[in-house]
């Protein structure tokens, strides 16, 4: 859970969140370097190579108290990049972002668990990490239990549970912070049917009580179903952002062209080869 802490004055007093120009740059290593003392002794020699690689360009969207929106987008457009940075964990190389209350990124389940500790314990350390106290902790913790519905797995350490298991923990203890922005990377394509449909439940009951949801998903049902706008990122850059139906068949129509395209190339080599 994070408060944000930019300081720029929201433009519109209705807005939770307003990314404005957002761009982002990382750098790549040319070739591979396989230990720390190799980076080293390349640094200081000047024989490090590195490549600028843009990774979004020029993004801007808004989002009201209790709207939601769906980015999506082909793996590697920049959708979780987006994500981290209005969570604060990446700053962008241009651009601003305001956003407005508590923020609650649940952006890789489970990260910053304790595997050796069982599950109780690590509701309290991640409690605490939250800023929660032993005695509201106390207060949640059924609720934590009741929603994960791992009963007596609580007293087994996190090492031997199932993937599936810590990602109904780390979601059922993010969804108890009550915050007022809940930033949401794939978590609704992990767990079995039901748990899928529990967390999209809950996302809806939160909704309802004024949060404001950013959802990656490649799941355009979920998309349809969960948010109001959509933001399309194809090759870093904005591609469609509006309504989410319109935006979602824009993406699927061009999905389904790329197929066409693709399948059509490996008929002709197919021919190609055969003659």
């Amino acid at each position: 859970m994070f408060k944000s802490h930019k300081k720029h004055i929201m433009k519109n007093s209705e807005n939770v969140i307003e990314v404005e120009n957002v761009s982002m740059e990382f750098y790549r290593l040319n070739e591979k370097v396989d230990n720390l003392k190799e980076f080293f002794v390349r640094l200081v020699k000047g024989k490090l190579e590195r490549k600028t690689e843009r990774v979004l360009e020029n993004v801007s969207f808004e989002l009201k108290k209790g709207e939601s929106i769906g980015l999506i987008g082909h793996n590697g457009a920049g959708k979780s990049t987006l994500l981290k940075i209005i969570s604060n964990i990446y700053e962008p190389t241009e651009g601003s972002v305001r956003t407005r209350g508590v923020i609650a990124p649940l952006l890789n389940l489970g990260a910053g668990f304790d595997y050796e500790a069982t599950g109780k314990e690590n509701v309290y350390l991640n409690g605490a990490i939250l800023g929660y106290s032993k005695k509201e902790l106390h207060k949640k913790y059924q609720e934590i239990v009741d929603f994960s519905e791992l009963g007596d797995h609580m007293n087994t350490p996190l090492k031997n549970y199932s993937s599936g298991m810590v990602a109904r923990l780390g979601f059922a203890i993010a969804i108890d912070v009550e915050p007022s922005i809940l930033l949401v990377d794939e978590i609704l394509s992990v767990g079995d049917e039901n748990f899928r449909r529990k967390c999209a439940d809950k996302i809806n009951e939160l909704r309802e009580k004024g949060v404001s949801f950013v959802i990656v998903s490649h799941n355009m049902g979920q998309i349809r179903s969960l948010c109001q706008k959509a933001l399309w990122i194809e090759n870093s850059q904005v591609k469609g952002y509006g309504e989410v139906n319109q935006i979602c068949n824009e993406y699927e129509a061009y999905c389904k062209e790329i197929k066409r395209k693709s399948d059509e190339e490996a008929r002709k080599k197919a021919l190609a080869e055969n003659k």
